[in-house]
């Protein structure tokens, strides 16, 4: 699969006061590798797309292993010491099964990238932010999985003294899991992302290393992962688990298909207003033209 790098959205997307796009150096904790600026291509532009603002999406986040109040998240990851060095197990239907640390993994996916992405949350809110790091392909071709792999799962990091919601939620099947087939997660698309906005990712919103799948919402993309799984049966994930009926396995974001409590058909837009701005939801947010020939075989009313 040749390499991409034009996913990002055009300069004009974006006003002068939001201008990181200086490409300030990149630095994970003890220094990983500069940040690649990713050019902008016409084909891929979203003329009406602006960035939102970085305080917003630093403070706006879900992440239950701390909170489940979004406002909430943010002052207690702050306080969470995030382990140095961040260990990943890659495992299961490869031969490179070890333990990597964040430089390794680093090293096998880059170099790193900046895109500008669509976020969607299935809450039916959304963003548009800018993300650093490197395609989930070029890292998957290095661990070279067994052709018997049809899918590679994800763990998120826990620790219930760390976390605090993971103790006060105990009927969640924690920790956090998420999986994509392997043809999604080896497409251009999918990245594993390390930096927001020019600087390494804060706690809340996924530290050191988590999953960005743009045309799906946001539950899929996983944050703070710790290990890396390839298999041959489709892996449990947390959501499925929990409320199958409401998260569906594949979660592609899709106006057409409700939420059994709300519509999908548009999503407020985080702008900090007092009354946010609604727009309508793009199928596979925006993605389709990339992404839906992943799933012409497939009914995605079925298959949500």
């Amino acid at each position: 699969m040749a390499k991409r790098t034009d996913w990002g959205l055009p300069h004009s997307a974006i006003t002068p006061e939001e201008v990181y796009l200086n490409r300030r150096k990149f630095m994970q904790g003890t220094a990983l590798l500069a940040a690649t600026a990713v050019l902008p291509n016409p084909e891929y532009a979203l003329k009406d797309a602006k960035l939102t603002k970085p305080e917003l999406a630093t403070s706006y986040n879900n992440f239950y292993e701390f909170s489940l109040e979004k406002g909430g998240v943010k002052p207690l990851a702050e306080k969470w010491k995030i382990p140095s060095p961040w260990k990943v197990e890659v495992t299961g239907l490869t031969d490179a099964k070890r333990s990597y640390t964040l430089e390794e993994l680093v090293g096998l996916g880059g170099p790193l990238e900046e895109r500008v992405y669509r976020f969607r949350c299935v809450e039916a809110w959304s963003m548009v932010v800018p993300w650093t790091g490197f395609p989930l392909y070029q890292l998957i071709t290095k661990l070279k999985p067994k052709k018997e792999a049809k899918y590679v799962a994800f763990t998120s990091y826990a620790n219930e003294k760390e976390m605090p919601n993971i103790k006060a939620q105990p009927h969640y099947p924690w920790p956090y899991t998420e999986g994509l087939r392997m043809d999604e997660a080896m497409h251009p698309l999918t990245l594993m992302a390390t930096g927001l906005y020019g600087k390494p990712l804060p706690g809340q919103n996924g530290a050191p290393m988590r999953l960005v799948v743009p045309w799906k919402y946001g539950f899929k993309s996983i944050k703070s992962v710790v290990k890396i799984e390839f298999s041959a049966e489709q892996p449990k994930t947390l959501w499925n688990q929990l409320a199958p009926d409401e998260y569906g396995f594949y979660a592609n974001v899709n106006p057409e298909v409700a939420h059994p409590r709300w519509s999908q058909a548009s999503e407020r837009v985080l702008d900090g207003k007092l009354f946010p701005t609604r727009i309508k939801t793009l199928k596979f947010n925006g993605y389709e033209k990339e992404v839906a020939g992943l799933y012409k075989d497939l009914d995605l009313k079925k298959n949500y």
